[in-house]
């Protein structure tokens, strides 16, 4: 609606999938197509508990399985003396499982099916432990501690691959404690500024993790070449560069030496990072053969990075006339067993939708026995929206005021500040909301018919990029970029 005046050639235009074809023909090729000489199936063993000890692992029924070549342990991977630091780097759990579906035991076969029959057979002796699976447990006075000698270092930073966000908040680190990470922003006055309104709202809002239904589980093809040293992998993802270097750094392989191929992706929606390529990469180095692991869609959910749940307190003050003068924010993240930041693009999105000269944002991010969290869509972005956007309705029913004219009055511009006190620069907040204020839906609602509004946006993440052009004896210019296609990207 913004450029709806002016004239493009490109822009605003249908045009058709380069792929479409291929696509509804059947023909586009995904991991779980792929079919290399001398392949083998992996199914993993998950555990079945959120916290235990692996005592004993018994695999002697499931190597008798016809088909099965190998019965693998934490142990006999390559990976063997690093410590996880994410679900990133994950292959298989040693002596302990810090969530439920944390892979214990890889078995490969010549078949699915076989592979399938000898996870079955495995018989793992666990004892079970006390899980630490509520937030607010987690962080309370004498709570038992995940990790005691603190939580290990992110070595990826999945937060800056989905958004552009800058961290100047005050932060604070809990040693020995299930408190990751705190952050506050604020500025102005709050205290003085909630006393002063006319009129304040207070709710709390709670979240649970969300899977993000992809229609294609992971699925992973890895193949090493012992006397090369060199790795190639097949991979459904969406961050094939993040997926090369931590393949590398794991696996002491030069970067130049790991080839990553993007397959079509059968749905991402940001959960797609590496979660099965280091298991899959470290399997095929330790029997010398090409592995392929697919997830059925129980361990898919078992396994993976949903999104994260969470718990906002959240107040807004007003003026009479609708001016928002004050927002208190206290929320709490679940980020599972392995730190994955969101605190400060969750504040930078819940304090910068609309002009407030008065806020404090507090997020902690909390560790349990649960899998790590991830991106759903865009990082958090769906609960701070949630919980922001059902307290703006709620201001305006008790002011009287039409909700979509209350943001309008408070929709931040160029000039003013994100949560992270940061300006937005031009984000086009009232231009939509004019255009919306126009729509027959809008203008035409009638009470009790459903119809809504709420609003939301999103700081894309701009990184390096880089793009090698051809020029054919015909003409055809030819571009070769190192882009996933993602939604039509490649259109």
């Amino acid at each position: 609606m913004i450029v709806q005046d002016r004239q493009f050639q490109h822009l605003g235009k249908p045009r058709k999938l380069v792929e479409g074809a291929e696509r509804v023909s059947g023909r586009a090729r995904y991991s779980g197509d792929v079919q290399l000489p001398g392949m083998l199936y992996g199914r993993p063993v998950l555990s079945p508990y959120a916290h235990a000890r692996v005592l004993q692992i018994d695999s002697d029924a499931a190597r008798a399985v016809p088909g099965v070549v190998a019965v693998l342990n934490a142990a006999d991977l390559p990976t063997r003396n690093r410590q996880a630091s994410s679900r990133q780097t994950t292959t298989l759990a040693a002596d302990l499982v810090r969530y439920r579906g944390e892979p214990v035991v890889l078995v490969l076969a010549t078949s699915e099916a076989a592979a399938a029959d000898g996870a079955a057979a495995v018989l793992v002796d666990y004892e079970p432990l006390e899980p630490i699976a509520d937030p607010e447990r987690a962080i309370a006075p004498g709570a038992a501690v995940i990790w005691p000698d603190g939580p290990p270092d992110e070595e990826t930073d999945l937060t800056a691959t989905h958004a552009a966000t800058s961290d100047v908040a005050d932060t604070q680190h809990a040693e020995h404690s299930n408190l990751y990470e705190r952050k506050r922003y604020e500025r102005g006055d709050l205290d003085a500024a909630l006393a002063a309104a006319d009129v304040t709202v207070t709710y709390t809002f709670r979240t649970p993790i969300v899977h993000q239904g992809y229609l294609e589980p992971h699925a992973v093809v890895a193949d090493f070449d012992p006397i090369a040293r060199t790795l190639t992998v097949y991979t459904s993802t969406q961050g094939q560069f993040g997926v090369r270097a931590d393949l590398a750094r794991m696996l002491d392989l030069p970067q130049s030496k790991v080839t990553v191929t993007p397959m079509t992706v059968g749905g991402g929606f940001g959960a797609k990072y590496g979660i099965l390529e280091p298991l899959t990469a470290a399997a095929a180095v330790a029997v010398g053969r090409p592995v392929r692991i697919t997830l059925t869609r129980s361990e898919d959910f078992l396994t993976t990075t949903p999104s994260p749940a969470s718990i906002i307190d959240i107040t807004l003050g007003a003026a009479s006339d609708g001016t928002l003068t004050a927002l208190k924010v206290d929320a709490i993240l679940d980020n599972g067993v392995y730190p994955f930041t969101l605190g400060g693009i969750f504040s930078m999105l819940i304090g910068g939708y609309y002009r407030c000269a008065n806020t404090r944002i507090e997020v902690s991010e909390v560790l349990t026995h649960k899998p790590q969290t991830g991106a759903y869509r865009a990082p958090a972005a769906p609960q701070a929206a949630f919980a922001l956007e059902s307290a703006i309705d709620a201001l305006a029913a008790k002011l009287q005021i039409d909700p979509l004219e209350l943001r309008l009055k408070n929709a931040a511009g160029p000039e003013d500040l994100t949560g992270e006190n940061k300006p937005w620069g031009d984000i086009g907040l009232r231009q939509v909301l004019e255009a919306v204020r126009e729509h027959p839906l809008w203008r035409e609602r009638k009470p009790g018919d459903g119809t809504g509004l709420a609003i939301g946006g999103w700081p894309c993440g701009n990184n390096t990029a880089a793009a090698v052009c051809r020029v054919d004896t015909d003409g055809t210019v030819r571009v070769h970029v190192g882009s996933v296609d993602i939604s039509g990207v490649n259109s």
